[in-house]
C-alpha cells in the first residue's frame, strides 16, 4: 500500500483478520496467529499467519480466505503470490496480509522471529459481543 491510498480503520482490519484466523481454522490450518505489525511496517498492520500439511491444504486454506472475506463484505486481494507453487501464499489486502505456509517453510522462514516484539491477538475471542 503506497502512502496516498487511503488507510481503512483499524478495528475493520482487526475484524477482517479474525475472519482470515477464523477461515483458516475451519479448513484445519495450523498455529495460527495474528501479528499486530502496523507499528513496525509502515505498509500494513497485521499479518495472518497459518501453516498446512500439504500443498493441497494450502491451496484450500487460502480459497477459503478469500471466500470469506469477500462473502462478509470485506476486500478482494490486492494481490496474491505463491499460488503456482503452493508452499507459501501470501495473499495481500493491503492493511492486512495473510500468510499461510507449508509447515517446513513456515518453520525455515519464522516470520514470527522476526516481529516478536509485536503484539499477538486471540482472534478466537469473540469481539462482537463487545460491541
Amino acid at each position: 500500500m503506497n502512502s496516498t491510498s487511503r488507510r481503512v480503520d483499524r478495528d475493520v482490519v482487526l475484524d477482517w483478520a479474525v475472519l482470515a484466523a477464523l477461515a483458516a481454522d475451519e479448513k484445519q490450518g495450523r498455529d495460527i496467529v495474528i501479528l499486530e505489525v502496523g507499528t513496525v511496517l509502515a505498509i500494513t498492520d497485521f499479518f495472518v499467519i497459518t501453516s498446512a500439511t500439504n500443498s493441497r491444504q494450502v491451496r484450500t486454506i487460502a480459497e477459503a480466505v478469500e471466500e470469506e472475506l469477500k462473502g462478509e463484505g470485506g476486500p478482494a486481494p490486492v494481490r496474491v503470490e505463491g499460488r503456482s507453487d503452493l508452499t507459501w501464499v501470501l495473499l495481500d489486502y493491503g492493511d492486512l496480509v495473510v500468510h499461510v505456509f507449508l509447515e517446513d517453510i513456515r518453520r525455515f522462514y519464522d516470520i514470527e522471529r522476526l516481529y516478536r516484539d509485536v503484539p499477538s491477538i486471540d482472534w478466537r475471542v469473540d469481539r462482537r459481543a463487545d460491541a
